[in-house]
This record gives C-alpha cells, structure tokens and sequence, in this order.
C-alpha cells in the first residue's frame, strides 16, 4: 500500500493490471508496480525522466503524473479513465516508447479538491519528476489557475468542461513563440461544444422556453452558462432558474419554485447523488414536463435510482466518434472491464498526443512537450491514429497529426478541441444514444476565436 495514493503503471507490471485496475483504483491506496516498496514510486532526474539516462543521454524512463478521482464525488468516472491510461502507456510502450525510454504513469488521488489537487500536481512535480500532467478537474484548474502557470508543466487532461478555458490554455498557435502561452490543454470537447449541442437539439426539438436548476461548483455553473448561452442566442427563453446547496436530504422546495414558472422542459445539472435525489423528489411531486440532464448525469445508476417517469429525458455527452475509435476500443476492451464513459476516449488521446509530442521534440523536458503539442495534433502531416504510427512516420522524416479516438484533436489556439455531440435518452430502463449533432454543426453554435 502506498501511503501517498501513488501508483506506477509500466508494461512489467500492466498485466496484474487488467480487469482489476479500474475498480481497485478507487480505494486510493492500492500500488501496481513502481519500486515495490509501496514509496512515492519513483526518483527522477530533474529533466522530467526516470532514473540514469543511456549513454546517447536519452532516458530509461518517462513519467507523466495523473491527479485521480479515486475518492470524492466523481470517483465512479475514475475505472474508466485509468484503465484508458493504463491501456494507453502499455501501446505507447509496446511500440517502442517515446525516445526508445519506458513510460510510466505517476497516480494520486485528489478526490475533486482543489487544496489537494494543488498539493498533489506539487507533489508529481517536485517529487515524481513528471514531465507532464494528465488529468484535472474543471473545479480544480479554474482556481489554480495562477499556480498552474507557475508550475510551467503541461497539463494536457480529458476531463474539464469549464468555458473559463475556451479561450485560455494552449500556444496560442505559435507553438515557437512560448512568451503567451499558457500550460493547459484538453482532449474532451469543453462544455461550450457540448452544451451547444444539447441547446441545438433543444431548439430543433421545439423546446422553446426552459426551466433550469443546477449546483453551486464550477462543474454544474459551468455547464448551465455554456447551454443557456447557446440556448438564448439561437432563440431560446429560460423561464426560470433555480441554483440550490449540494447534499441536501430533499430538493421539494426548489422544485417546487422551479416549477411556478411555465416551460416546456426542466435542465438540470447536479452531482450524481443530488441529482438522483432531486429527480426522485421530482417523480414523487408528479411534475411532469421534461428533463434534460447535464453529461454525467446520463448514467445508469440515475435511471436504477429515478426509475420509469425518467423516461424521455436526455442528455448530451461529448461524442464518442473521432477518426480512429475503433482502434481506441479494441485495445480498450482487451485491458480490463471498466465502462467506458465519454472522458475514457480523451484520456486515451491524452497519452498519445503528449508521447507524440515527446518523439517529435527529441527529449522529454516539460517545455519541449508544450511546444510540441500543436503541431504534432494539426497542419497538414501525415494523420496518424496511434503513437506506433507516429513514432514510424516521425522517424522516416515526416510531420505527422494525431488524429484520435474522441476527436480528430487538432488543438485550437486555446488548446481545445471540436468533436460531435451525442444525444442519450432514458428508455427501457437504461439510456441509449439516439441522436448525433455534428461537429460542423456545433461549430454554428460557437463563436469565432472564442474557442
């Protein structure tokens, strides 16, 4: 057992891994490998590598830190993500690594707290040596967002949805030029692509006036503002918006304001277990009319819980069609038994996109990743759908762009990317995609430059 929530995921030791990793992972404190003494897991250079360096000065080892939810809230999110990862490193290794050195990833939990997310990206920093992060919350970026710039690390993470980065992160497209660039990416679409989805389906579902309840934390905020933004400036009205506390025993009282106001369906965006208490009050009120539910709330546990009145609502979920999710699936599904969610695909491209980036700088130092993230992901390179075929056509001279599982990644200058939006709806006990929005469509939605 590891007493600082460190795990290391090689390709020695990613065969005890599989099938178990996932759900083992949410105890916080089960170690995979690493030194095999249960430590931090690792000693690295201070140039972002693990351990002594062969004799041409090109490491044994690469270490990328992944903060986790392995506790908290959004705990049941974190199997899928880490096996992705996992997954992801054995590939990368199995091709050859990048630079011909072994990657290994560094996890520790935060459980969604920004104190102790801050404490850990210190932590994979300053004592895991890692030359980039793969992970972190919305709710964790956007107040560390100055200590984040600081630590001068790329945080290249599957998981924000926060229009607070639609124009924040990345190169600013001069991958050359670091003097403005800021030390964020994502390889989920944000929740100005998402939400924007959901708005364009509202409205072509002739949902023309909403009510609107949701969470105080920046994840629920964030995504109501995304929606309503798109909502209004596409036609749309709200009729009334309803913001209530987190953990509460019952949501009646909310509802019951929410629903004095007239309007054709209800959004919602509340953690799992409020959510499942608010949608249990609202079947219980027999208030009818529809729900739209926020990405993480179109999960099986809400329909178990709510049960049939449930049947109908709906939910937009970043899309899981990039160019090569196929590939991405395959190789999935052969690592273990998690459920695959609509940050699984992201996390995989995470890991590739960031080992890319390695390959084509030629060393693994934090600044090099960040000036090689763009234009590994866009340009007119060779398209490539794994590390394998990148390391190959890197080594035969070429430029290459990373096209994913998620999305075809192609960061923007503020280090997002554009993607479909499926539509999930509640029927027969369990939610089923039923509808796409296009990424060109999406793309209707959201403004020039302001993503």
């Amino acid at each position: 057992m590891s007493s600082d929530n460190t795990t290391h995921t090689n390709r020695r030791t990613y065969v005890t891994i599989a099938g178990a990793g996932g759900i083992a992972g949410l105890s916080g404190c089960v170690g995979f490998g690493g030194s095999g003494d249960g430590g931090d897991g690792g000693s690295n250079g201070g140039d972002g590598t693990d351990g002594e360096t062969g004799g041409d000065d090109t490491p044994d080892t690469i270490t990328f830190g992944q903060p986790a939810s392995l506790s908290g809230q959004w705990d049941f999110l974190q199997p899928g993500i880490s096996q992705a990862t996992d997954a992801a490193i054995n590939h990368v290794n199995e091709a050859g690594g990048p630079l011909d050195a072994e990657l290994e990833v560094a996890r520790r939990d935060t459980a969604v707290d920004p104190q102790e997310a801050r404490t850990v990206a210190t932590q994979l920093v300053e004592n895991d040596d890692v030359a980039a992060i793969i992970g972190l919350f919305s709710s964790e970026i956007n107040p560390l967002w100055d200590f984040l710039q600081d630590l001068s690390t790329p945080v290249v993470t599957p998981w924000p949805g926060s229009t607070f980065l639609d124009t924040r992160g990345g190169d600013k497209g001069t991958p050359e030029d670091m003097s403005d660039d800021e030390w964020v990416w994502r390889t989920v679409v944000g929740d100005t692509v998402h939400t924007s989805g959901s708005a364009a389906f509202a409205i072509e579902e002739g949902l023309d006036t909403l009510g609107v309840i949701n969470g105080t934390t920046e994840g629920e905020r964030s995504y109501v503002e995304g929606f309503v933004s798109a909502y209004e400036a596409n036609g749309g009205t709200v009729a009334e918006r309803v913001e209530v506390e987190l953990g509460a025993s019952s949501y009646q009282s909310a509802l019951s304001r929410l629903f004095e106001a007239d309007f054709d369906a209800f959004l919602m965006s509340l953690p799992q277990e409020s959510a499942i208490t608010a949608l249990s009050d609202w079947s219980d009120g027999g208030y009818g009319r529809q729900p739209i539910l926020s990405d993480t709330l179109t999960s099986q546990a809400v329909i178990d819980q709510v049960g049939s009145d449930l049947n109908g609502a709906w939910g937009a979920t970043p899309g899981q069609s990039g160019p090569n999710y196929d590939t991405f699936e395959e190789i999935y599904s052969e690592a273990g038994d998690a459920d695959i969610n609509a940050w699984t695909p992201p996390a995989w491209d995470a890991v590739q996109v960031t080992a890319l980036a390695i390959e084509r700088a030629g060393e693994a130092t934090p600044e090099a990743i960040q000036q090689n993230l763009g234009p590994v992901s866009r340009g007119e390179g060779t398209e490539v759908s794994t590390f394998a075929e990148g390391k190959e056509a890197l080594a035969n001279g070429e430029e290459i762009t990373y096209q994913g599982a998620a999305t075809p990644v192609n960061f923007t200058q503020h280090g997002n990317v554009f993607g479909t939006v499926s539509i999930n709806t509640a029927q027969d006990g369990e939610f089923t995609q039923t509808s796409e929005v296009s990424a060109a469509d999406v793309r209707e939605f959201v403004e020039e430059g302001q993503y």
